[in-house]
């Protein structure tokens, strides 16, 4: 056993000493190969990350959300549902929202007006999202102006800029007070924008919203799972779609590899010739080619998977993010929390390592069985 460690390390000296006297051919395979698994690595990490951060912002949604639809489409829904809603065993509590949006034909930007429950601002004020203040370049003790649903401008006073730490939730949001956007939005008193529901035992969602749609017919319950699932599958579409899309990068690269492997140089196959030629066995060049691709696609993996790791939570994933968040004029500004797990890592080593493992493994035997004489005689 000492012996066959020792003879594997001398084998390993001499793959590293040839891979570095063929710096310019070892480099070039080192770039594209660092730049495809930087590439997938990037995808999945801000695709996790993303539904991870989702997953996390919902946990304070409510639990069931009520619609009305009119026509098929979303519409205000009368408060008085709620006291119909309230008479169902398990509901512990029902509240009317009042919010909308709105679009700002300058900016071609859709803004979320929200006038939350015991929001202390003074009259005329509004509190804005630090998006918004951003883009309009609009602080705190500016007036801004706003044109409600008669067309009439209004003008507003910027109470407080919403914290930063929240851009994820509030980078697009405007608070009010419920009378004030009342008036700017036309929603007429005894209606709401939708209704959110508290229950008692969280296993009996479902049936509480059954029970909804039979009291309430025109009436659409969206339980807080449903969202979270919705979020899930949109993020893992876009994150497949992105690796659909570089596959065919990543088959390049293995048609790549297959012909660095099997198109020996005279150079190497002089090496190779050599070494049979004083004593080396074709196990020993197969176990010299085994530790080559060993190290480069390690060493490719790990390089990849670090400028990924940057990439995506130091630098919000810049080449990527507009794929995977979506189209918007408003992009909230915030760095995500590093969600990695030992599943992502093994899929990303099986889309890489593997191929390029499986493509070099017929060449490196064919390298492995050169006939010694043909070479040193050639």
């Amino acid at each position: 056993m000492p012996h066959t460690l020792e003879k594997q390390r001398h084998i390993l000296d001499f793959t590293l000493a040839s891979l570095l006297r063929r710096k310019g051919k070892n480099g070039a395979l080192f770039t594209v190969y660092t730049l495809i698994v930087f590439i997938l690595a990037s995808v999945m990490f801000f695709t996790y990350a993303l539904k991870e951060e989702a997953s996390l912002v919902l946990k304070g949604a409510p639990e069931i959300i009520v619609q009305r639809t009119l026509q098929g489409r979303y519409a205000p829904i009368p408060v008085e549902y709620g006291v119909k809603i309230r008479g169902i065993r398990g509901v512990m509590g029902v509240r009317p929202r009042v919010w909308g949006y709105y679009y700002d034909p300058v900016f071609l930007a859709n803004y979320t007006i929200m006038a939350p429950e015991g929001v202390n601002l003074p009259p005329g004020s509004i509190a804005l999202g630090s998006g918004i203040s951003r883009m309009r370049r609009a602080y705190q003790g500016d007036t801004i102006s706003f044109t409600g649903a008669d067309g009439k401008a209004r003008n507003f006073t910027i109470a407080r800029i919403l914290p930063e730490e929240s851009q994820l939730l509030s980078a697009d949001l405007i608070l009010m007070a419920e009378g004030e956007y009342r008036e700017f939005s036309g929603l007429p008193p005894g209606l709401a924008s939708d209704l959110t529901l508290k229950v008692k035992n969280p296993k009996e969602l479902a049936t509480v919203a059954e029970k909804i749609v039979k009291i309430l017919p025109d009436s659409r319950p969206i339980i807080r799972n449903e969202i979270l699932r919705t979020y899930d599958a949109l993020f893992s579409w876009r994150g497949g779609l992105l690796i659909i899309i570089m596959s065919a990068a990543l088959l390049a690269f293995v048609i790549f590899a297959w012909d660095k492997a099997s198109g020996l140089s005279a150079e190497e196959k002089k090496e190779i010739g050599i070494l049979k030629a004083v004593g080396w066995e074709s196990s020993d060049i197969l176990f010299m080619k085994f530790w080559e691709g060993l190290v480069i696609s390690l060493t490719s993996f790990l390089a990849g998977t670090i400028l990924a790791y940057f990439h995506v939570f130091l630098t919000s994933a810049s080449l990527f993010a507009p794929v995977l968040k979506g189209w918007s004029v408003l992009y909230p500004q915030f760095q995500l929390t590093p969600f990695i797990n030992p599943g992502q890592i093994a899929t990303l080593f099986f889309l890489t390592v593997v191929p390029y493992t499986v493509t070099t493994i017929i060449p490196s035997w064919r390298a492995a069985t050169i006939d010694p004489d043909s070479v040193l005689r050639s």
